[in-house]
């Protein structure tokens, strides 16, 4: 009984965190079961259609927001499914409302994630819907009309007050599985950051960098999702319990992060420089026992249990320490001797960072226990109609690929609707759920829906027909089917292909209930292949959306908010360091502008090959630029008041012309225009930043020398990234504009 116990204390939370199958099963077996028990299998189906489009409304939530976003679903379901049964005998009127309908519910999911997802899920009970009303007119049941949809309404509201009550009783499970993943992430970016001290020979450093800035892209979604889901349950009070431990371990990851980001010095130079020494193995060594214990952390959290660092990061730090004062001791030429300030610039970092994951052992408030002071978190959820609306409203224009998404849409709805009438398909229908499920937001997804969504039907349907002959008994269908529906949502956001496979199997066995579902077999394939090659084609013909044609764009955008950063990293080296919101939050938008880019280079790599000429130029653009924001990095996980009458000014100085220059140089990519060469304040302050010496007034002490030397190495290496960037952009946009300019040569 212990042992079962043990058990159920150790992975019952995370079953708890991770339980959207768990649900769907325990709904959807149930109504399945009152369905058979009433002798009702006609009822079978809507209520299981109205139950997965439920939950594909779902999202993270407090029960309080959880109910309202409930009560939300099932008014837009209601109103959808009544649009349906009005129009359905109209097929004009039905196709046109349908494709506004889909238009103004994708614009919709500009507010926020929770309305887009209700958005969606409203269009998938829309396309239910329209099936339920094509099998009735099909079967002759005049009067069965209006009950389907008011059985799919009752799937959703079995499944909507089953989700109220899970986040009731499961209120803080959804935030302690997403700290687990991100710090599983966190510990992963960690050791593979680790890799770049190697000190070997032909080493591809911008590749690991490249590596590196996708690796930061998906610790900072873990960072945004985290935080959504610790403001959704803190809102306006002090946090107790577990949701403040919870919270404190949240900003310790964004502090770990930071230092973990940072770049201390160019690698090449320490590589050669260091190549016969072990120092910078044992940089990595360090910073690998800390990956790992970012690792063991997250696994200390799944199993609710008291975090032990223990002393091996404790003792390779040590040993650090006394091989930089060994090789310091040596007499090393002027250049090695600059170059191992940088080496004791990134012990001190390794050591914070060491501080911050010890204090995760706290078992309460482990933030606050390292002298944090500000723990508060910027709300980004829209704040009354006024603001959602204005967010929508930004979104109206062909510039903007949510609108272009929108767009796309409805002509695919309406070209989908337009190919079934004009052939007379059966079920043809069909077509136009399977142009909603395919059609993405980006080429990439797209094709890559278009072959998984083909394949997964075809599996499906062979695996629903073996399972109809091997067990005609309708209890065996039954239970197949729900458990095929549980397997959907397991299976939907890793395996696409088998989820998709799952939900055909879903329906065929449910209609099989009710008729021979062997007649929908050929008719399923044909539609799922004409709807994907729908979404295909309109993907590619209507307003398509190439990254590159607004890479710039992006780009431009990550450089305005690295300036941002560094104007609040240096207004603390005035002031001294304090983790206050502002600071927090412009270290945020930093990190999300350059997985934005990030990611926005990374669909641009799958789409053709027509579509991205300057693939190249956008793959150096984003090492450069996630390269500048690692030395950002450094300067803020150093920051201290700085004292220094002579040499302070002169790095603040510098780092107000370099802000200035991000600044200018980020809107001017924005705007798709070449840089303007560097300003003559620009080129002073670069000039006084380079004949800065070491001595200044005589009043700093030791630790402000140092941090006023590691200051001046990282401005450097700033400035040194903003040439490259500003060259990278020149011969960019020259390209981007020579390109444009041709047709109209020719």
């Amino acid at each position: 009984m212990n042992l079962r116990m043990n058990v159920l204390r150790r992975h019952g939370p995370a079953l708890a965190a991770q339980a959207q199958p768990l649900r769907v099963l325990l709904v959807l077996g149930g109504l399945m079961a009152l369905c058979r028990w009433q002798d009702w299998p006609t009822a079978a189906i809507p209520l299981a259609l109205g139950v997965i489009a439920s939950a594909l409304a779902e999202t993270d939530d407090s029960w309080r927001g959880r109910l309202r976003a409930t009560a939300t679903t099932l008014g837009c379901f209601a109103l959808m499914a009544s649009g349906v049964e009005w129009l359905f005998p109209h097929p004009l009127a039905y196709v046109a409302a349908f494709a506004l309908a889909a238009f103004g519910l994708t614009m919709l999911g500009a507010v926020g994630a929770r309305y887009k997802a209700i958005a969606y899920a409203t269009l998938i009970l829309g396309m239910y819907a329209t099936l339920s009303a094509e099998h009735a007119q099909a079967a002759g049941l005049a009067g069965w009309r209006w009950q389907e949809p008011a059985l799919l309404l009752a799937g959703a509201a079995a499944f909507g007050g089953v989700s109220v009550l899970w986040c009731a009783l499961f209120p803080v499970q959804p935030v302690q599985a997403l700290l687990v993943r991100l710090f599983q992430v966190l510990g992963a970016h960690v050791q593979y950051k680790a890799s770049l001290l190697e000190p070997l020979r032909d080493v591809d450093v911008q590749g690991r960098r490249l590596v590196l800035a996708r690796r930061n892209a998906a610790v900072v979604e873990a960072l945004n999702a985290t935080k959504e889901a610790l403001f959704s349950r803190l809102g306006r009070r002090a946090p107790s319990g577990r949701l403040a431990r919870y919270r404190g371990l949240y900003l310790i990851a964004q502090d770990v992060h930071e230092r973990a980001s940072s770049s201390h010095e160019q690698y090449e130079a320490l590589a050669r420089t260091f190549f016969h020494s072990d120092l910078l193995y044992r940089c990595q060594r360090v910073l690998n026992l800390q990956g790992e214990a970012c690792r063991r952390l997250a696994a200390s959290i799944a199993r609710r249990e008291p975090f032990v660092r223990g002393d091996a990061g404790v003792q390779a730090l040590a040993e650090l320490r006394s091989a930089i004062a060994h090789a310091r001791a040596q007499g090393l030429a002027p250049e090695a001797a600059a170059l191992l300030s940088s080496v004791e610039a990134l012990a001190r970092n390794l050591a914070q960072l060491e501080g911050q994951l010890a204090g995760a052992s706290h078992t309460a408030h482990p933030a606050a226990r390292l002298g944090r002071a500000d723990m508060s978190l910027f709300d980004r959820s829209p704040r009354g109609w006024r603001d959602a609306w204005a967010r929508v409203r930004r979104q109206c224009t062909p510039r903007s690929p949510l609108f272009r998404h929108g767009v796309r849409l409805g002509v695919a709805l309406a070209a989908g609707f337009g190919v079934m009438r004009l052939f007379h398909l059966p079920h043809g229908h069909w077509i136009l759920l399977t142009t909603l499920f395919v059609c993405q937001p980006s080429y990439g997804d797209t094709i890559a829906r278009m072959g998984q969504r083909i394949a997964g039907t075809a599996l499906g349907v062979v695996v629903g027909w073996a399972l109809v002959e091997l067990f005609p008994q309708p209890l065996a269908q039954t239970l197949f089917a729900v458990m095929a529906g549980v397997l959907f949502f397991a299976l939907r956001g890793t395996r696409y292909l088998l989820a998709t496979a799952c939900v055909t199997l879903l329906v065929l066995l449910s209609f099989h209930q009710v008729m021979d579902s062997a007649t929908l077999i050929v008719p399923r394939l044909i539609d799922t292949a004409i709807g994907s090659a729908i979404a295909g084609l309109a993907v590619l013909l209507v307003l398509p959306h190439w990254q590159a044609r607004r890479m710039h764009e992006v780009a431009g955008q990550a450089l305005h908010a690295q300036g941002a950063y560094l104007a609040e990293i240096a207004a603390q080296y005035r002031s001294g360091a304090n983790d206050t919101l502002a600071y927090r939050l412009a270290r945020r938008n930093a990190h999300n502008a350059d997985a934005a880019l990030a990611t926005a280079v990374n669909e641009m790599l799958r789409e053709p090959g027509f579509a991205r000429p300057q693939a190249g130029a956008a793959l150096r653009f984003l090492i450069q630029s996630h390269t500048l924001l690692n030395y950002l990095s450094a300067l803020g996980a150093h920051r201290m008041a700085l004292t220094d009458a002579v040499r302070g000014p002169v790095l603040q100085q510098a780092a107000a012309e370099a802000v200035a220059a991000l600044q200018a140089l980020g809107g001017a990519l924005a705007r798709g225009e070449p840089p303007a060469p560097p300003a003559a304040a620009a080129r002073a302050a670069r000039a006084a930043l380079s004949a800065m010496a070491d001595h200044g007034s005589g009043a700093a002490s030791e630790d402000e020398t140092a941090t006023l030397r590691l200051v001046r190495t990282q401005l450097a290496l700033v400035w040194l990234q903003i040439d490259a960037l500003a060259g990278h952009a020149a011969g960019w946009l020259a390209r981007r504009h020579a390109a444009t300019d041709e047709p109209a040569q020719a």
